[in-house]
């Protein structure tokens, strides 16, 4: 007679369905996308595709994208969901560029969180206080920002030398870090053009030359909520408050408490992302430079399943192929097709074994077009070079992103006293 795999179990182990999967580093992933970038440029000859340059600005796009996608995994992890993080980050870059130009930029960066957590602190007293639906609190936030900063622009600039009714003067930016003897040895190793090595050269090549201090506060900020999150007591009780808040309250924790907090911090971090477009990306203070960052860092925590490590992956895929398209253009951008077609092929194998055939199928339909794009063209037309970002994260979010699960009270509407 044969016997079921349950039956063949050894006597207290687990099963197959109670093993939990095994959570692949976010090292193990960033090394293979290196690994695939470097194997795209040695076949395809596009050097571009991960110089010190490209990189460099690879961080700088990533950075606000990570910090709008921190804020909020703060907020969501509290059970309030933050569309406002647009409008925080708008009213982050307003705080920048005021007491950026008269105080200098790191009263800019605290000006900037100061000025999010204000928006932040509407939001938590609409949705947590009032219950008003997190979506509708949301997006006016994002409208009350767009206009309090266009009219704050025009009062404080429009008579200073350098502004206008739209922007402000130059701003000072933050102290950069350049370490010289690594910086030129790693150059100078990554014009050899040899597989990895350069690739890796590259990359250190970027995070040692012109290296902006908001770039590692950005680094402390993401290392310290998720050890504050996730090994603390705080932690344990905040993310309480977003997966079930009346066994929460049952146990004596404040969700109320957790909730503003979490939103508070969310619209600071938001700010702080303003901050780094206004002083370090652009250099000055302009209406509507966010460019949509706060939805593309809601995208990106998506994306990274509500952890700090996946939202990372997220902003760095979004902030490298924004950073092709700016630096190298076409040439680069076509050796992309490439790349997106293998990682959409290695996509296809993952979810045909998961079981998901017909997500599979399509991957694979996907993979194969973007294939057939690169050998049978020489270059990528210029409109679709300036959509290689959003085009590639709609990819990445539609067709990566099977298996996410969102806190399970995020967004609904809690009132004290449902435990009893």
């Amino acid at each position: 007679m044969t016997m079921a795999p349950e039956e063949l179990r050894p006597a207290g182990a687990p099963s197959a369905a109670l093993v939990p999967r095994r959570r692949i580093s976010i090292w193990v992933w960033l090394l293979v996308g290196l690994v695939l970038i470097s194997a795209v440029r040695v076949l395809t000859g596009a050097n571009e595709v991960d110089s010190a340059g490209t990189m460099r600005e690879t961080v700088n796009a990533s950075v606000p994208i990570a910090l709008a996608a921190l804020a909020g995994l703060w907020s969501e992890r509290a059970g309030v969901v933050n569309i406002g993080l647009e409008g925080m980050m708008i009213l982050g870059t307003i705080g920048a560029g005021y007491f950026g130009y008269w105080y200098g930029p790191w009263a800019g960066i605290v000006g900037a969180m100061v000025f999010g957590l204000i928006g932040a602190a509407l939001h938590a007293l609409a949705t947590v206080y009032f219950g008003v639906d997190h979506i509708v609190s949301g997006v006016a936030i994002n409208i009350i920002a767009l206009g309090a900063a266009a009219f704050l622009a025009d009062t404080w600039f429009s008579g200073l030398r350098g502004g206008g009714p739209t922007q402000s003067p130059p701003l000072d930016a933050p102290l950069s870090i350049t370490l010289p003897g690594i910086s030129d040895a790693m150059i100078t190793l990554q014009d050899k053009h040899w597989f990895i090595i350069s690739d890796l050269a590259s990359l250190v090549a970027a995070v040692t030359t012109e290296l902006s201090s908001m770039t590692v506060l950005a680094v402390i900020f993401i290392v310290g909520s998720a050890l504050l999150l996730w090994r603390t007591g705080f932690g344990l009780r905040l993310r309480s408050c977003g997966e079930s808040p009346v066994a929460a309250e049952s146990l004596g924790v404040n969700v109320y408490r957790y909730k503003v907090i979490a939103v508070l911090t969310s619209g600071a971090i938001a700010g702080a992302g303003g901050a780094f477009i206004a002083l370090v990306s652009s250099g000055i203070y302009q209406n509507g430079q966010t460019g949509g960052r706060g939805y593309i860092g809601l995208a990106a925590m998506i994306f990274g399943n509500w952890r700090p490590g996946g939202l990372v992956m997220g902003s760095v895929l979004f902030g490298y192929t924004d950073a092709l398209q700016l630096r190298a253009g076409g040439e680069a951008v076509h050796a992309l097709l490439i790349l997106v077609a293998i990682i959409l092929l290695g996509v296809a194998i993952l979810q045909f074994r998961r079981g998901l055939k017909i997500a599979a199928a399509t991957s694979l339909v996907i993979a194969v077009g973007f294939a057939v794009w690169f050998f049978t063209t020489d270059t990528v037309p210029a409109d679709f070079t300036r959509m290689t970002p959003y085009v590639t994260t709609l990819l990445v979010l539609g067709l990566a992103a099977q298996r996410l699960r969102m806190p399970a009270a995020d967004g609904l509407r809690y009132r004290r006293g449902q435990a009893g």
